[in-house]
């Protein structure tokens, strides 16, 4: 039997998606049955899982993996028949089992013809199926490379859109090859059987569509327009009204008004919430990731989630999972003691780390804490100042909460030797460019003793968003609300200059300020108030404060690029029309902030 090759291009794209969500959530089944080696609930849903993977990969011709799943089935279906129990070797070989699945997942993705030796696994799972004890598995990656016990496979450049609560099915070209075998029992009839209120109806129809990123954007850009137009009629509807707001033309007018604008954010909603997608996508790899790290370090951490199912925009998410695997590497490795170190110190033997999300207001904060030796902030200073990287007098000068931020310069490291954990002093420039990317903002708090943690505050979607409208030197900019802590209306009595430079004191803590109009027009001032207006701006660990003449308000923009026009301008991100049909800046406020960083302006 022979397919179209379009046809099986289709296929093969059906079985490396289906594939590629299987292999995300194994990682995570491993974990809780190597807590709970008596699970054979949990051990018959792995081995399906192969099993499935195993099938569909025969049906298309990929030996290797066939190969690889078949011994790894083997030794799946004797642990679940009580043949064998679960320990950390086998667990070890298994894991490994997974990961090299994963590389030759990505081969077949990429296309590359290339086969990986597959030989040492099949022997490991072979020796274990003997049942001989094994001392140590050997790596399929060489010694000298550095640990990395999560592979991410490349993103997929699609979205899967479902109907609400309706069960997810599987692409009717896939459907025959990856469904289980017959000699696969399932662990319920029941579960497995349509609800009542499903009807035919579902049985019938497809409950979901696979949607190219590109076409989800372009409904994006409309929805924007579209936000744009009504924002326009809006004002024009408000200066109507204030002109004759009487006339019947007029009222019925509003009311056509008010309609568009609840269909339009209906709409905006809508297209956006089809880019959303849970933030368990980025967490669930991490359980694998610390058990591996801790058996490395011969430590004892119990990792514990909360928040998966917060929901961000796909772009966001890409951006996350980077800094979070360097926390979490530092955390285990510079973080946690061992269990002995922890005993000795009136703690528990095994160490926890939380990892969690949740949404507050317009912004999602996930936060990564640990209850371990905590950050010393003299070592930090100690550290930086031997390093060159600030001098003696600017180390005495900072705070404690200061000085947990010299982490972010790159190259600042505490480490007393390069591990292949951590130690190079890299990752956490990787998550200060990583947020800021994002006009995220991080927050770093710990006491020696009792822990640390780390905090992000990120935009819930970088498409639409509200915009602060401020008006410096005569003209009108908009700053992305994410970044935007708090508005303070201030005389110039108030900023005080230190050393040179301008800033103000606010309930207990000193930040710097910039002035707008001189900074982007280098035009003075030219409100003649006396008040004028200071937005503290939070952009990774960095916190500052803007001089403004006027604040404008709220306003709900879609930003646009401005292409030629504006490229290699520092502290310019795009442009956007407002409401009253004029066109405005929207500031980079990362760009701008490292422009003043480079100047020595703060």
């Amino acid at each position: 039997m022979s397919f179209p090759s379009n046809e099986m291009d289709e296929i093969i794209n059906d079985f490396i998606s289906e594939s590629t969500e299987g292999l995300e959530s194994l990682d995570q089944k491993f974990i809780e049955l190597e807590k709970n080696p008596g699970d054979t609930v949990l051990l018959n849903d792995i081995f399906r899982s192969v099993h499935t993977i195993k099938g569909a990969a025969g049906f298309l011709g990929f030996q290797q993996m066939v190969d690889v799943t078949h011994v790894a089935e083997d030794v799946l279906n004797k642990l679940r028949k009580g043949e064998m129990a679960v320990d950390a070797v086998i667990m070890d070989a298994i894991l490994e089992t997974i990961d090299l699945i994963k590389v030759l997942l990505q081969n077949i993705k990429e296309k590359n013809g290339k086969e990986e030796d597959v030989a040492p696994v099949i022997s490991s799972l072979r020796v274990i199926l003997e049942g001989k004890v094994v001392q140590e598995v050997k790596s399929v990656q060489a010694a000298s490379e550095p640990l990395n016990p999560v592979i991410l496979l490349e993103e997929q450049k699609v979205i899967e859109i479902k109907a609400p609560d309706a069960p997810p099915q599987k692409p009717r070209a896939a459907e025959a090859l990856l469904r289980p075998a017959d000699d696969v029992k399932p662990v319920s009839e029941a579960a497995r059987a349509p609800k009542p209120e499903e009807g035919a109806h579902s049985k019938d129809k497809e409950q979901s569509i696979r949607v190219d990123i590109d076409r989800l954007d372009s409904v994006l850009n409309l929805a924007g327009e579209l936000v744009l137009a009504r924002n326009r009629l809006m004002r024009l509807g408000t200066k109507m009204s204030e002109l004759d707001g009487e006339s019947e033309l007029v009222s019925h007018m509003e009311e056509g008004i008010s309609q568009l604008d609840l269909v339009t954010t209906d709409l905006q909603l809508a297209v956006m919430k089809m880019r959303m997608q849970p933030i368990a996508k980025v967490f669930n790899k991490f359980p694998r990731m610390v058990r591996d790290l801790a058996r490395q370090n011969n430590k004892e951490v119990e990792l514990v989630i909360s928040g998966e199912e917060t929901e961000l925009d796909k772009t966001v998410i890409e951006e996350l999972g980077d800094p979070l695997v360097h926390l979490i590497r530092n955390a285990l490795d510079h973080g946690m003691e061992t269990p002995e170190e922890r005993v000795a110190a009136g703690k528990p033997r095994c160490g926890t780390l939380r990892l969690s999300a949740y949404q507050e207001g317009r912004n999602i904060i996930v936060s990564v804490a640990e209850d371990g030796r905590g950050i010393d902030p003299a070592a930090i200073k100690r550290s930086a100042v031997e390093k060159g990287l600030i001098s003696q007098d600017e180390a005495d000068k900072l705070s404690n909460k200061d000085a947990f931020n010299l982490i972010f310069i790159p190259g600042f490291s505490t480490a007393k030797k390069v591990s292949n954990i951590s130690g190079r002093g890299v990752g956490m420039d990787v998550v200060k460019t990583n947020i800021t990317r994002i006009n995220g903002a991080i927050a770093i708090d710990s006491e020696i003793g009792h822990g640390t943690k780390i905090t992000f505050s990120l935009p819930l979607t970088l498409a639409i968003i509200q915009a602060l409208t401020v008006e410096a030197g005569g003209e009108v900019y908009g700053i992305p609300l994410s970044t935007v802590i708090e508005n303070i209306r201030v005389t110039d009595d108030e900023i005080k200059t230190v050393e040179g430079k301008e800033v103000i004191h606010i309930r207990d803590r000193v930040f710097p300020v910039v002035r707008l109009g001189s900074l982007v027009s280098g035009n003075a001032s030219r409100a003649r108030s006396e008040w004028k207006y200071i937005v503290i701006i939070g952009i990774g660990e960095k916190k500052f404060g803007i001089l403004v003449d006027r604040l404008h308000g709220q306003e709900e923009i879609v930003m646009k690029s401005m292409g030629e026009y504006l490229k290699g301008t520092e502290g310019i991100a795009g442009a956007c029309i407002t409401g009253d049909g004029n066109v405005i800046l929207i500031l980079d406020l990362a760009g701008l902030l490292e422009a003043l960083q480079r100047s020595k302006a703060i």
